[in-house]
């Protein structure tokens, strides 16, 4: 289907600043154009009516655990080590195949309501999150938590289950990434494992960095070096390689990432939750970092919404540094736009639009009372919107959430088959 969008503000990006623009934009073949090509000028469109909407790039959620939507509000109010290995860890060993396919699609339902339209995955369970991601239209990047001492050895079975996914599933919009879990849990010989493995396979590499104190308190005692300078040494970063959390930084860590131009997924809302603290942002902007947001899971967050982790990544720094200027609205922003898909190596091509960008766009209704009288639009989407003014969503050049109806998920069917899984398993 082609579309012409009609008389809505349009979120534009210009190297390091953004702006509202009114024109006119056209959709074809899953691309966004401002200036319809030559040969697409004789074909037939259907109208867009976007009057008193924003139309924004599709948000890019860089970090979380699709299928935990199961377990949201579950292990709430305890210490982070509690959480992981007394209350998570032995939901996740009894959950069946299935759960990973209905938990994708919950979450699924819960991004695209709140405009989010690619996620980066690590998962549990092969290919349900492909199979929700495929089924429901999001961009995916996905990567099978890997573990062990060595990815041939006692970690082969979950790398083998990322090439019989990536097998399976791979498209131009559901890729495979390769994603060791941590430091407490992958080796550093399987890290470098699967740095070599990336390279050779073209994949871009993610994993959970620096999180907790007693990660890094293990870790130094383990290896006499921090988290970031023991997968440093492995080979594994580099401008591919995306990394969450990254709280607990120490002596040299963010100059190597930065020299290494990884990008720092940061997030916010499960950080606090699980008493972890708050990354250093003002230090994670001197050095240059490229900085994403993501929402973890929603067993610590409890959401997958973006538009509520912007507004905690814009308070909570200015609060924690005493500082009013630091995480201004447009930074932010551009923290689920640009920045993510700079970690995804697509920068001109999503969280932008411009011609020939990925199709990728959320509809906001600027009439909401959240975001009424529009002083400051941008800033706005930082403070004032909640998720609920997201009327239309489209990933792909298809709509996959029209005037607040989903166009490819059966809702009622989604929330019978979670409800089952909840009341027998946890």
């Amino acid at each position: 289907m082609n579309y012409k969008i009609t008389g809505g503000k349009i979120l534009k990006s210009d190297q390091d600043r953004l702006y509202i623009k009114e024109e006119t934009l056209y959709v074809t073949d899953g691309r966004v154009y401002e200036a319809l090509p030559e040969e697409k000028r004789k074909e037939s469109f259907e109208t867009v009516d976007a009057s008193d909407r924003l139309i924004m790039p599709g948000l890019i959620n860089l970090h979380t655990h699709a299928y935990m939507t199961l377990m949201r509000s579950y292990a709430d109010d305890v210490p982070f080590d509690e959480w992981l290995f007394q209350r998570i860890m032995p939901v996740e060993d009894r959950l069946p195949q299935e759960a990973g396919y209905w938990g994708s699609m919950l979450a699924a339902m819960e991004m695209i309501r709140t405009g989010t339209t690619t996620f980066m995955d690590m998962h549990m369970f092969r290919g349900q999150s492909a199979r929700a991601a495929e089924e429901t239209g999001l961009r995916a990047y996905i990567g099978r938590g890997l573990v062990g001492e060595d990815l041939y050895g006692d970690g082969l079975s979950r790398f083998e289950d990322v090439l019989k996914e990536q097998e399976a599933y791979e498209s131009d919009r559901v890729r495979f990434v390769l994603a060791p879990h941590a430091i407490y849990s992958a080796s550093p010989r399987l890290y470098a494992q699967a740095a070599e493995e990336a390279e050779k396979r073209g994949m871009l590499k993610t994993t959970h960095l620096s999180e907790s104190d007693n990660e890094v308190m293990n870790c130094l005692k383990q290896y006499g070096k921090t988290p970031v300078e023991v997968i440093c040494e492995t080979g594994f970063l580099d401008e591919k390689t995306s990394l969450a959390h990254c709280v607990k930084m120490r002596g040299m860590d963010l100059a190597i990432l930065a020299g290494a131009g990884s990008s720092i997924v940061t997030n916010p809302a499960s950080n606090a939750k699980l008493g972890n603290g708050l990354a250093p942002l003002k230090r994670f902007t001197e050095s240059g970092v490229n900085v994403c947001l993501g929402t973890d899971g929603t067993a610590s967050n409890n959401t997958l919404n973006l538009f509520r982790e912007m507004g905690l990544m814009g308070l909570l720094h200015k609060a924690a540094e005493e500082d009013p200027s630091l995480a201004p609205a447009e930074d932010v922003v551009r923290m689920v736009t640009t920045g993510p898909a700079r970690a995804l190596g697509l920068e001109n091509e999503l969280g932008v639009i411009r011609d020939g960008a990925m199709a990728d766009l959320v509809f906001i209704d600027l009439t909401e009372p959240s975001l009424f009288p529009g002083n400051n639009i941008i800033s706005s989407l930082c403070y004032c919107a909640n998720g609920a003014e997201v009327c239309s969503v489209m990933a792909d050049g298809k709509f996959l959430y029209r005037d607040h109806v989903y166009t490819t998920i059966d809702t009622e069917r989604v929330r019978h088959e979670v409800d089952r899984l909840v009341k027998e398993y946890l």
